[in-house]
């Protein structure tokens, strides 16, 4: 009997030594960085190339760079017929129809002012598709990220009810040796039946997130999501001050922004040039009978051309022009006000992410080494119990604190990435 109890012992404690190594070689690779090449990539360009709500804005981008020709168009010329019911007589013949063409031509400058302005606007549109891609790629990478916890729960849920099942058998073995309690085999069942209830948990949880997963990528395939055993944390190489300089340069949110101030502005000059006098140039052919009532004489008959015909237009109702360029000026006010409103709940984003940021990276760390002291002291308990027969009930509440510190460790990786994931999203980068 006692060759079995130290057989047993010497089992467990070869399995407690495996799972130290694992969460050494995880805490050695938790600020390892992502390689490029990874599933994830793969999933983010599928989001891409599927998602239909990017598929409509960047249709309404190529929309929009359609307006560029029409807006640096000339207006259509006009052409006016005339034919005459009561011929006018004229010294060389009566006019009997006409025809004249013309073609406006507004004041200089406006056309190409028109075509900065739809040329800004598109830009504008292209920046709220870079924003609406941007926030999927977060959503992507917070909901895998999501999804990697979720499956590493499930793994070290299933290895701390194996281990508990060679609780049960220890306690099993005591209990015949007449060392033991039945409360012992008891309490263990009561943890396993617990963890079971856990487990069933997580496991429908996955059906859901991954349903999530899948709505973001636009995908009928059916696919089992591809996690590596460990999730391998970012790091940040920029300070805190350099991220916000990037917010402030590359966010889309604030360069759509810069670019609707460019469109006002260029309409401003638009409005402006509108209340200047616009011009036009045509021809005109009048077709002239021959007279009767006269000897033939030197142009008898001949139709009469002019050209050029010269017309100016003169914008007389001032007040219209006014109120347009004041009417793109006050847009303008608030477009600046609102970039200025964004910047700073952008600043207050930053502030809460890097934060996330670093309270993740102090938890990664500090969940390895209470992990490490969490084995070491099941360790010393498991050798107390089977050797001297102490509390078996601490057995069991350290192998809870265990388990809960490895749950915190993983969680704490995931919630490193998704709060890099969401700094990136801010700053524009994909």
């Amino acid at each position: 009997m006692k060759n079995s109890i130290t057989h047993i012992i010497i089992i467990l404690l070869s399995m407690l030594c495996g799972v130290q190594a694992v969460l050494a070689q995880q805490s050695t690779n938790s600020v390892d960085t992502v390689s490029a090449s990874s599933p994830l990539d793969t999933y983010l360009e599928i989001s891409a190339e599927n998602n239909p709500l990017l598929k409509s804005i960047f249709s309404q981008y190529l929309a929009a760079m359609e307006r560029l020709p029409q807006a640096k168009a000339l207006p259509d010329p006009k052409v006016l017929f005339s034919i005459f019911a009561s011929p006018t007589e004229t010294r060389v013949g009566p006019t009997t129809a006409g025809v004249g063409i013309s073609q406006a031509f507004p004041w200089f400058g406006q056309l190409g002012e028109q075509e900065n302005a739809m040329a800004q606007l598109a830009k504008s549109r292209f920046e709220i598709f870079e924003e609406e891609r941007n926030k999927l790629f977060f959503n992507v990478r917070s909901t895998y990220y999501e999804f990697y916890v979720l499956e590493a729960a499930i793994r070290i849920t299933n290895e701390n009810i194996e281990l508990l099942k060679s609780f049960r058998g220890l306690a099993n073995v005591r209990l015949e040796a007449g060392t033991g309690s039945a409360v012992d085999l008891l309490r263990v069942e009561m943890d396993l039946a617990e963890l079971d209830n856990e487990l069933k948990y997580l496991e429908d949880t996955r059906k859901p997130v991954l349903a999530e997963f899948i709505e973001l990528l636009n995908t009928d395939s059916v696919f089992t999501i591809e996690i590596p055993d460990t999730l391998l944390t970012i790091d940040f190489e920029e300070t805190k001050a350099v991220l916000l300089d990037s917010i402030m340069a590359q966010n889309p949110s604030l360069r759509k922004l810069d670019f609707e101030m460019g469109a006002l502005n260029s309409e401003i000059e638009v409005a402006r040039k509108m209340g200047l006098p616009s011009f036009s140039l045509g021809v005109s052919y009048t077709n002239v009978g021959k007279r009767t009532d006269v000897p033939d004489f030197s142009g008898n008959g001949q139709d009469a051309f002019i050209f050029p015909q010269i017309g100016v237009q003169i914008p007389l109702y001032r007040k219209k022009y006014k109120a347009m360029v004041n009417e793109k000026e006050l847009l303008k006010t608030s477009v600046v006000q609102q970039k200025e409103d964004k910047l700073n709940r952008l600043n207050t984003e930053l502030e809460k992410g890097y934060r996330d940021y670093l309270d993740s990276q102090r938890r990664v760390a500090l969940y390895a080494y209470l992990t490490r002291l969490a084995n070491q002291s099941l360790d010393i308990l498991l050798v107390e119990f089977t050797t001297m027969g102490k509390d078996f009930e601490e057995v069991l509440r350290m192998d809870r604190q265990k388990l809960t510190y490895e749950l915190e460790i993983e969680k704490a990786r995931a919630d490193q990435n998704t709060a890099v994931a969401f700094i990136t999203y801010l700053t524009g980068k994909k």
